[in-house]
């Protein structure tokens, strides 16, 4: 479980994230990576995207929890000003978290090389 400051919570900072944020897609997962301006930020914050798509209610609180148990692993490797959002594709239903967790990381190391930080 993520930490409760950790949480992506307000609709604003998902639209603000995804529509501003530097992309990376991978097979199963689309991550978006912004970096905010607020400087009272306590910590980097994750939120997730699971939608019909990937499956029926019980397949897509399954995804849910793969992603927040990878994502919770991640969250050292984030500056405290770093905002994620997490985009589970169709196929992230039949991927295994240590898959999930080698994607996301994959993906966050290509926003970087993006944007030029070596962190």
């Amino acid at each position: 479980m993520l930490p409760a400051q950790n949480r992506m919570t307000r609709s604003t900072e998902f639209g603000a994230t995804v529509s501003r944020g530097t992309r990376a897609g991978q097979p199963d997962l689309v991550v978006y990576c912004l970096r905010s301006d607020h400087t009272e930020d306590t910590g980097p914050r994750i939120g997730l995207v699971v939608s019909k798509a990937v499956g029926n209610a019980v397949a897509r609180h399954q995804v849910s929890r793969r992603l927040r148990h990878v994502a919770r692993a991640v969250l050292p490797e984030l500056g405290p000003a770093d905002r994620v959002v997490i985009r589970a594709l169709p196929g992230s239903r039949r991927a295994i978290s240590p898959r999930l967790e080698q994607e996301l990381r994959t993906a966050l190391q290509r926003i970087r090389t993006r944007n030029g930080a070596s962190s």
